[in-house]
């Protein structure tokens, strides 16, 4: 299966770092972001061993319904993930897509992370499409609380169970931010894929809103991807080593 994505992917035309920063300076950018992005701060992904899936059962921890039935033990895992979170820290990847987005040539992040780090890197138009682990609120009465509440208590002032407002399994993505990304996509000229598979449906779509049209999709991923005759050309690297050498390239 590896070695079908791959040809698949490399019967795309392969994008220079330099036709890379040709499309990013002619701007009405947009960028997707998925675990990769997050992985090369430290964090672990979901899917490979060792990642946060491995040996767990994720319709048992990180469900709708374990919110109720096995809640100590979703509370456990969703502090465990706070914590390594806060233990790192956006990189230099993410750093550059808030300057490009202060320079006018990036218009929208949508992201499927939940870290936060595009927001703490600078980014100001974020997109997040499965919410984000620092909002902490109330099941019941919607109070909402800090993280640092959340890591000592897991029940709100009115008895209801405290959770992160995070997209779990079973629940809808927020309807707000999948139309405005599926607006920005469907308006971009070129939209960045960083770090992401493609397997998370229906995020998985967007990169054909932008291809509707009229616009590009480039691919920047270490492996290649299913979902490859949704992308115009690929970039195989690191996302912060192919950003880094973009925004060197930019001269910026």
């Amino acid at each position: 299966m590896i070695e079908e994505k791959r040809e698949g992917c490399e019967r795309m035309n392969n994008v220079s770092i330099e036709e890379l920063a040709g499309r990013v300076k002619e701007g009405n950018v947009v960028i997707f972001t998925g675990a990769g992005m997050s992985t090369e701060s430290g964090l672990p992904d979901f899917r490979s061993n060792g990642g946060l899936w491995d040996g767990r059962d994720p319709m048992e921890i990180a469900s709708a319904n374990s919110l109720y039935q096995n809640f100590d033990e979703f509370t456990s895992f969703y502090r465990y993930r706070i914590e390594e979170k806060n233990k790192y820290a956006p990189h230099e990847g993410h750093r550059i897509l808030a300057e490009w987005e202060k320079k006018g040539l990036v218009d929208a992040v949508i992201t499927q992370n939940v870290d936060g780090y595009h927001r703490q890197a600078g980014s100001e138009t974020v997109y997040e499409l499965h919410g984000s682990l620092t909002d902490i609120y109330c099941e019941t009465c919607g109070r909402t609380y800090t993280e640092e509440h959340y890591l000592q208590k897991s029940n709100c002032q009115c008895n209801g169970k405290l959770r992160p407002g995070i997209v779990l399994f079973g629940e809808a993505l927020p309807v707000e931010a999948f139309e405005k990304s599926a607006e920005a996509a469907r308006n971009c000229k070129t939209m960045l894929v960083i770090g992401t598979s493609l397997q998370v449906s229906p995020a998985n779509m967007l990169p054909s809103e932008t291809r509707s049209g009229g616009g590009n999709v480039i691919l920047i991923n270490r492996e290649p991807v299913e979902l490859f005759y949704l992308v115009d050309g690929w970039i195989e690297g690191s996302a912060r080593d192919v950003l880094k050498a973009c925004h060197e390239q930019l001269g910026l």
